[in-house]
This record gives structure tokens, C-alpha cells and sequence, in this order.
């Protein structure tokens, strides 16, 4: 959230801090991705005599366009940055400006009946990496994201127009591995414990056994997640949080389905492959044991 917002709060925090441990030296260089979503306004807009005239909703043809809140993709990137020079610090300015797209809406006719207008506010923030050696080829990273997007005020679905919604981040080594901190060697335990991670918690990523990625995530996840083969589609994994979404999307009533089906492409596919699930498909999500372990002791 804008820091202006956070600082009066305690749940709305301003800063993501992310660290993990590297196994390399000096010469091991590391990506860095920070990536979040940025709501966007969509307000619909009819002619009227005056010009355009804001409105909830507008049908043209069979079509039938809703305001509402959308979000675009952002992602800032930083290549190759070496160790040694990372012992010093890098702060990768973060700078994203107000904009405002309008699309024109045409009856079959072609004769203009409304628009689309889609705005979004401008963000500021930084990228702070930095590491720190413990030891002979080790090093501690850290990432730092802060939202220092000015705020003059207002609620809180104000601040998230100018907030880094799910806020993540992704770290590639060249010329390193990275260790896990949920499961840390034994005898890196103490350093993995000194590790400070504040709303991400990193965990391996890629193939078992590869220790070249990590996610920084925002939500729990183990070292190596794969989604299951269970899962539809990508509502997220396949469990019960698969089965509790998709049976939320099927308790909708028409109305309230068809208003999804006019809302966004993607929500419109999520409800058609949810409707065109078989029983035996609805099934395979109540829950699948995976592996068993003998627990001594």
C-alpha cells in the first residue's frame, strides 16, 4: 500500500522484504524480477446529449459491458547483478504514469452509443537488493519493495488504486544455488533462522532438486509446488480450494453468471469449463493422497 496510507496501520504494510540464502562467490550473479498487479478502472460511458454520462452498465447488441475494477500485469527487471556488487546495494527505481485509454462502443449500425474508458493512477516505488557474506560462499539476500506512491487521502479501495497488489518476487542465479529455508542444511540452520521475510516467504522453484529459482510468494507454498494434475484449469491447485471455487462458481444464480460471462474473457472461460466439468472430474478434486512416510519416535 502507499506508505502515506500504511503508516497509521498495522495490517496495510508498505514494504515487502524478502531474504534467502545463496550458495556462490563473488562472481555469481543473480536476476531479480518484482512483479504486481495494478487495478485498473473501467468505467462505462453512454452518449447523451452532453457528451458521455458515466453508467453502471450499457448493452449494445447482445453484448452487455459493467464498470468495474480490472488489473494489468506489472513487472520490473534486473538482469546479471553480481554478488560483489550486490554487497554494496542496488535500488531499482520503480516509476509507472497515470494513463487514461478510451474505447469507442458502435451499434450494428456503427453509430457511437458509449465507450470503455480504462484509467489508472501513477505508481512510485523502489527495488532495494542487496547481499550480505556470512561466510566462504555464502551469502545472504534480501529484496525490498516499498510503495512510496504519494497519497493524499481517502479509503481504502482508494489506496489500492495506487498499491502493488500481490506483490511477488522471482530470483534466478548464474553461477549459484539458492537453499531452502524451509528445510535448510543442518548446519545452516542458525543463518537460515536470521532470515527476515516479511509478507513473501521463498521457496524453491522448477524441477525437484533444482536450486537455481526461488519465489519470493505472497501466499504459503512448499519448496518445488507443482499444480496438480487434478485441477480443471487454473483457479488455482488441485484440493479443496479447487472444489470450494468450483462449486462457488456453480451455486451462482443466472443472473449472477451471466454478468460474469459479461465481466472479462478469462472470467467467462473460467465459467464455461467449470459448467462443462463432469462428475467424475468434480470427484477427482475432494482430495488425493500423494505419499506416504514412516514417522519415527
Amino acid at each position: 500500500y502507499p506508505r502515506g496510507h500504511s503508516e497509521p496501520r498495522e495490517d496495510d504494510p508498505w514494504e515487502m522484504r524478502t531474504q534467502c540464502l545463496v550458495e556462490g562467490t563473488g562472481e555469481a550473479a543473480l536476476d531479480v524480477s518484482v512483479r504486481f498487479l495494478h487495478v485498473v478502472r473501467r468505467q462505462v460511458k453512454r452518449v447523451d446529449r452532453a457528451g458521455l454520462e458515466d453508467v453502471d452498465e450499457l448493452t449494445v447488441g447482445a453484448e452487455r459491458h459493467l464498470s468495474w475494477d480490472e488489473a494489468v500485469e506489472r513487472e520490473v527487471v534486473a538482469d546479471r547483478l553480481a554478488l560483489a556488487e550486490l554487497q554494496g546495494g542496488v535500488r531499482i527505481p520503480l516509476e509507472i504514469g497515470e494513463e487514461r485509454k478510451e474505447e469507442e462502443l458502435c451499434d450494428p449500425a456503427g453509430e457511437r452509443v458509449g465507450a470503455i474508458v480504462r484509467s489508472w493512477r501513477a505508481l512510485a516505488g523502489t527495488v532495494d537488493v542487496r547481499a550480505q557474506r556470512l561466510r566462504a560462499g555464502l551469502f545472504r539476500v534480501e529484496v525490498v519493495v516499498a510503495n512510496t506512491t504519494p497519497w493524499p487521502g481517502g479509503s481504502r479501495e482508494d489506496a489500492l488504486e495506487r498499491t502493488f497488489c500481490s506483490t511477488h518476487a522471482v530470483l534466478r542465479a548464474h553461477g549459484a544455488e539458492f537453499l531452502s529455508l524451509t528445510d535448510p542444511p543442518e548446519q545452516l540452520q542458525e543463518e537460515a533462522q536470521a532470515c527476515r521475510n516479511e509478507g513473501a516467504w521463498p521457496v524453491l522453484v522448477g524441477e525437484a532438486g533444482d536450486r537455481h529459482t526461488v519465489l519470493a510468494s505472497p501466499i504459503i507454498l512448499e519448496d518445488h509446488p507443482r499444480i496438480a494434475p487434478e485441477s480443471p484449469g487454473d483457479l488455482f491447485d488441485g484440493g479443496e480450494i479447487d472444489q470450494l471455487l468450483t462449486l462457488n462458481i456453480l451455486s451462482l444464480t443466472d443472473e449472477e453468471k451471466a454478468e460474469m460471462r459479461q465481466s472479462d474473457p478469462r472470467a467467462r472461460e473460467i465459467l464455461e469449463r467449470t459448467e462443462a466439468l463432469s462428475e467424475e472430474e468434480l470427484m477427482s478434486l475432494h482430495g488425493t493422497m500423494r505419499e506416504f512416510r514412516q514417522v519415527r519416535g
